[in-house]
Formats: C-alpha cells, sequence, structure tokens
C-alpha cells in the first residue's frame, strides 16, 4: 500500500512538471520556395540567440544566397552547402552586429539539412551569415584538427527547395565578383519566426 501511494505521489509530481517549450522554429521564404527550420537553443544558445536577433531585426529580408555549391555547378562534381544571410543583390555586403563565440564541439554534426554558422578563419569570427548543408559534412565538426563550423538547427521542411538552390547554375569555383555565385540572386524574402499553435 505504501509502495502504491509512493508511486501515485511521484507520478503526480511528474504531472506537475511544467512540459518543456519547443524548440523555436523559423521560416525562410526565399524566392525559390519556402524552407521550415527548427533551432537548438539548448545545444547552441549563444548561436540560437544571435541568429533570432537578426530574425527579429529583419536583417534577413532582401539578402541572398551569395555561395552555392553542389555537384551540379562545382569543378568538383561534388554536393557542398548554400550559404546566405549576409549581402544584398548586386553583393552589397551588409554591416553585421559583433562577432560570437564558436559554439561547435556542442554534440551537433553538420549532416544534410543542417544549419550551421559561417565564418572567417578565426573561429569566433561568426556574425550573421549561416549555410545549409546539402550533404554529410563532418570534417567541418570541431576535431583536434579543427576548431569546426557551429550547427544551430536544421532543415525540417523544404530540404527539396535546399536541393534546388544548390543545383542552379553559378559563376563556379574562380568566379566573379564571388566564387559559386548564383548568376541568378536566390533572394531570401523573409525571415520570420513561427508562431506556436
Amino acid at each position: 500500500m505504501k509502495r502504491m501511494l509512493l508511486l501515485a505521489l511521484f507520478a503526480g509530481l511528474l504531472g506537475a512538471v511544467p512540459a518543456r517549450a519547443a524548440n523555436p522554429v523559423v521560416v525562410m521564404e526565399t524566392s525559390m520556395g519556402t524552407i521550415k527550420i527548427e533551432l537548438y537553443p539548448d545545444k547552441a544558445p549563444v548561436t540560437v540567440k544571435n541568429f533570432l536577433a537578426y530574425v527579429d531585426d529583419k536583417f534577413y529580408d532582401g539578402t541572398i544566397f551569395h555561395r552555392v555549391i553542389g555537384k551540379e555547378n562545382s569543378g568538383k562534381k561534388e554536393d557542398f552547402m548554400i550559404q546566405g544571410g549576409g549581402f544584398e543583390p548586386e553583393f552589397k555586403q551588409k554591416k553585421t552586429k559583433d562577432p560570437i563565440k564558436n559554439e561547435a564541439g556542442s554534440g551537433l554534426s553538420n549532416k544534410r539539412g543542417t544549419i550551421a554558422m559561417a565564418r572567417t578563419n578565426d573561429p569566433d569570427s561568426a556574425t550573421a551569415q549561416f549555410f545549409i548543408n546539402v550533404k554529410d559534412n563532418d570534417f567541418l565538426d570541431k576535431s583536434d584538427a579543427s576548431s569546426g563550423y557551429a550547427v544551430f538547427g536544421k532543415v525540417i521542411e523544404g530540404m527539396d527547395v535546399v536541393d534546388k538552390i544548390k543545383a542552379v547554375e553559378t559563376t563556379g569555383d574562380r568566379g566573379r565578383p564571388l566564387p559559386n555565385a548564383p548568376v541568378k540572386d536566390i533572394v531570401i524574402k523573409s525571415v520570420k519566426v513561427e508562431k506556436s499553435k
């Protein structure tokens, strides 16, 4: 009887624990379709906070995917990723906030469909630019040889759109004004946080 009471009490306590808030989801409307991305603030809190601050500022609205590498358009004939979030049409670079700490090594890997922060050779230089992996790119993860690239979310709808983007005609590996830039602008029309239902 005592054991049953304890079990009932324990079950009651579990029922009283509030449900964990769902991960935020952003909806990215592009000129080639809609991409929905779930973010992981538990694994990459600094990166997600930074990304959402840019979303709130409407920073990404009207920017372009300026670097696109797929087997259809790269010299190596291999899929890689699509990168955006830093340039407006005609490759006008946008002014950003301060760089953030690199959160690579959080347990998230650069697998197909994940979104990660782009950066320079300085590990802690990421600002606004991001990329979506179009294949498993484990070599971008943190390791003894590399500081890695911080994954902070994953595409949950619209991977077909990502695959369409990665296949567009580009300026090629040595192209100008930027290498691997789409010949025709692929515009990020808007990025918004999806309202919880």
